[in-house]
């Protein structure tokens, strides 16, 4: 069964992985606008298996089967070929897990809000904050709406609203969410260990208010990782992108930056 993939750009691969509940949008709205000037790159976003319109695998059980299927994808788009990873929230669990299987072949690793721990009550996360919000904006909204932007939202104003519209409130609802919960309650972790000594430019970058999966826990990984960039940013939460845009962009343009001087 195949996975839903979209291919821009030609040149050195980089493989972008949306977080749990969403789909490539996530990753094609964040990461598009830095390739405007920049020429080379065969950008491939992936939606992955039970989420935005890639299709239930009933070979998936785990996130082990959701790892392997994703393998098994690049194996075909990108035989024997070297590539960059990136990925978002849980796709940057299944990021970290291609570049420990994958070591031969992985030049490079972007974590966006990365998941760490699987168990939610073995995270340590901030408590929930809101910095700056937009009062008119949020009582014009639907009490649903409301509801689901406000609790995720650091920074609540128009332009974060409407990101948060397309890019995370509106993919989440093509999530198969049968298919979802058999994976999380079968096996959200892994059966094995992921850490590996990735000798290539990294960048992790964390919300300060991420209360959803902090970035004390993300802290540890530097270790894992010797040409690692570690930030945090402050008016951030889970969906950092959106809501500090242009730290962000300047972070992922010095990584580019780098990857550019020594792999492609």
């Amino acid at each position: 069964m195949s996975i839903y993939h979209k291919v821009i750009g030609e040149g050195y691969p980089i493989v972008m992985l949306h977080g749990w509940t969403l789909d490539h949008q996530v990753m094609l709205h964040a990461m598009e606008p830095l390739f405007v000037k920049r020429s080379g790159w065969k950008r491939i976003y992936i939606d992955l298996p039970g989420m935005g319109q890639s299709e239930p695998q009933s070979s998936i059980h785990n996130s082990d089967d959701m790892l392997e299927a994703i393998l098994h994808l690049l194996d075909q788009l990108i035989p024997d070929e070297p590539f960059i990873i990136c990925g978002n929230s849980y796709g940057g669990y299944i990021a970290r897990g291609i570049a420990s299987l994958r070591q031969n072949t992985v030049r490079g690793l972007l974590l966006i809000a990365p998941m760490t721990i699987p168990e939610f009550d073995d995270r340590v996360v901030p408590p929930q904050t809101i910095i700056k919000r937009d009062s008119n904006l949020i009582s014009l909204l639907s009490p649903e709406d409301a509801e689901e932007f406000g609790s995720m939202g650091v920074v609540q104003g128009k332009i974060e609203w409407e990101r948060f519209k397309n890019e995370i409130l509106l993919p989440s609802k093509q999530t198969n969410e049968e298919f979802l919960n058999y994976i999380r309650q079968n096996g959200y972790g892994f059966t094995f260990d992921i850490s590996s000594k990735l000798e290539y430019p990294t960048l992790i970058i964390t919300g300060r208010q991420d209360h959803v999966v902090g970035y004390h826990d993300a802290w540890r990984l530097i270790e894992d990782y010797p040409r690692a960039t570690f930030s945090v940013l402050d008016m951030a939460g889970h969906n950092l992108q959106i809501e500090q845009t242009d730290v962000f962009n300047a972070l992922v343009h010095n990584w580019l930056n780098r990857l550019e001087s020594e792999t492609c």
